[in-house]
């Protein structure tokens, strides 16, 4: 039977709580339900290989120093070998340009000599050498994660 007259219909205390039990209960499901679709895909973070290759050992004719921009490494090739060089200043992590008698930081003045050796400035330490490789197929590879001591090189036959 309807209610032609207008009325209109109270809602019962009991009906009113039970409605808002229920809101609650969907309000409470919204994160958890969140949660289980965020377990399904993997928390991986891509971050680039610390090993990286440079060229092969005919880009780098005997007295050539190349810098890596995309890599902040130099890589010096002489008679004896070649050797990698961080291009990170050790101090607050600023990129070294290359001058005539080794290196200097651009932001706050560290200069290294050119075996990376801090002779100025505020940095605590002197610039990593890294450790290079020759790959299977023939490619030079620096290894970042691999320090070396100072004067280290690779000897190519």
């Amino acid at each position: 039977m309807s209610n032609k007259t207008g009325e209109k219909k109270e809602v019962s205390r009991r009906d009113f709580l039970g409605l808002v039990s229920l809101g609650m209960a969907v309000l409470a499901a919204i994160p958890v339900i969140g949660g289980a679709f965020r377990m399904v895909k993997a928390n991986v973070r891509y971050e680039d290989s610390t090993k990286f290759k440079i060229g092969m050992i005919e880009d780098f004719p005997v007295g050539a120093v190349k810098k890596i921009d995309e890599r902040k490494v130099f890589i010096f090739a002489d008679e004896d070998g070649f050797s990698a060089i961080s291009a990170v200043c050790t101090h607050l992590g600023c990129i070294v340009f290359k001058t005539e008698g080794g290196f200097q930081c651009p932001c706050h003045g560290s200069k290294y000599n050119e075996g990376g050796k801090v002779i100025a400035g505020p940095a605590p330490r002197p610039l990593s050498w890294f450790e290079i490789s020759q790959g299977i197929d023939g490619t030079l590879v620096v290894d970042a994660s691999k320090e070396v001591s100072a004067g280290t090189k690779y000897k190519f036959v």
